[in-house]
């Protein structure tokens, strides 16, 4: 009788539909593949389910050859050695193994193994409604299936370009506190570059600090710091799905791939439990949101107060003012302008993760009037209620 590596029912099965899957949908992605590294690796453990085990370690020492620091695949290389002398009953069933670095190992066979499976959100997903000239890509982080989704802006809509399996919180997403290990949801901008010279090895080949937290966090009373998207240490390919204290983890390989495309300050990261693609009713949402946005906009040129603060809910909020003070404010200095001009470019919208009928509004704002002139970058949040579309904060972005 052969000696034969025996894995799980489960694994079998996403086995199975991971290679007829992998032929399916490379055409639909225009030619793209998933992640070399991981495809290699699949290759390996489809090989191991035919009971091809010299052929398995063939690649799978190939893979290692390419990339010695990848645990998980190391793990398959002791499996199949182990498989010479007796059966193994599940990935990584080695005597003296660490039992919690060995579940970190069969979760991140699993996620890798479902990745492959899965079919990618290659239409635009529905947070990314209006990317702007200026915003070249676009990232979508799904919490629940470990991946990290780039698009491409192609005239002002999100095109699928790549994905990229990822590391996320200890004790998954949600965050609320400092030192919860959780990753947050929201919508987010690289705020920073921080090169690898600047950073000690855990961090990889770089990071790229997020604004976490946001003006919305900061009104849920949501606090912590550093949440970065970074790489792994020298000695590590990978991370397991969850083993962050927060942060976005990729292979150094990865981020190397991602941070060619990053602009700092404008690229958007958007942090969700879950992927969805813009259907019919987002487009609807969409268009009544623009209209309300151009309606705010005329009603500020026309120095139509009473008409301009009615965009504005009862618990809006700037980063110094409540709606009381804003409208006081408001009339205030509009009593003094004989005439007022609004214009707006480069508008963005990105609908929020977790918070339904809401969007974050960011656009560039040319003012001027007969005693005032200015330009700035602005950010708003808008939010759905009784509906009609209402601005709860806005400041500077």
């Amino acid at each position: 009788m052969s000696t034969c590596l025996r894995l799980p029912v489960i694994v079998f099965q996403l086995l199975v539909l991971a290679l007829m899957h992998h032929t399916a949908t490379a055409a639909e992605r225009g030619g793209a593949s998933p992640n070399t590294r991981e495809a290699q690796l699949v290759q390996s453990l489809l090989s191991i389910n035919s009971n091809e085990l010299d052929v398995a370690l063939k690649e799978v020492d190939t893979l290692l050859k390419a990339t010695p620091n990848f645990k998980l695949a190391q793990l398959v290389r002791g499996d199949l050695l182990m498989a010479r002398a007796q059966p193994l009953s599940d990935i990584g069933n080695m005597p003296g193994a660490s039992r919690e670095q060995m579940e970190d190992l069969r979760d991140e066979a699993r996620v890798r193994l479902k990745r492959i499976q899965d079919r990618p959100i290659t239409l635009a997903p529905k947070y990314l409604w209006q990317l702007d000239a200026n915003q070249r890509y676009a990232i979508v982080v799904d919490t629940s299936k470990s991946t990290l989704y780039l698009y491409q802006n192609v005239n002002g809509e999100a095109r699928y370009v790549n994905d990229f399996y990822v590391s996320i919180g200890k004790l998954g997403a949600a965050k609320i506190a400092e030192g919860d290990q959780k990753t947050p949801l929201g919508v987010y901008f690289v705020s920073a570059s921080l090169p690898k010279k600047s950073l000690t090895d855990f961090y990889g080949s770089g990071a790229y600090p997020l604004n976490y937290p946001n003006e919305w966090d900061r009104k849920q009373g949501r606090d912590g710091h550093g949440i970065w998207l970074h790489g792994t240490p020298s000695d590590t390919y990978s991370r397991p799905p969850r083993s962050s204290n927060g942060c976005i983890v990729l292979s150094n390989e990865d981020l190397n791939k991602l941070s060619k495309v990053l602009q700092i300050g404008v690229t958007p990261v958007i942090i969700t439990n879950g992927m969805d693609s813009i259907n019919a009713q987002d487009q609807t949402e969409r268009a009544a949101l623009l209209q309300s946005i151009e309606a705010w906009r005329a009603d500020w040129a026309s120095i139509n107060t009473n008409a301009y603060l009615k965009h504005y809910a009862r618990d809006f909020s700037s980063s110094s003012a409540n709606f009381s003070s804003w409208s006081q404010q408001k009339k205030q200095v509009n009593a003094g302008k004989s005439w007022i001009k609004v214009h707006l470019s480069k508008l963005s919208i990105f609908t929020y993760p977790e918070q339904p009928n809401m969007a974050v509004v960011n656009f560039e704002q040319d003012y001027s009037s007969n005693n005032l002139s200015n330009r700035m970058k602005k950010r708003q949040y808008w939010m759905k209620r009784d509906n009609r579309w209402q601005i709860i904060y806005e400041g500077a972005a």
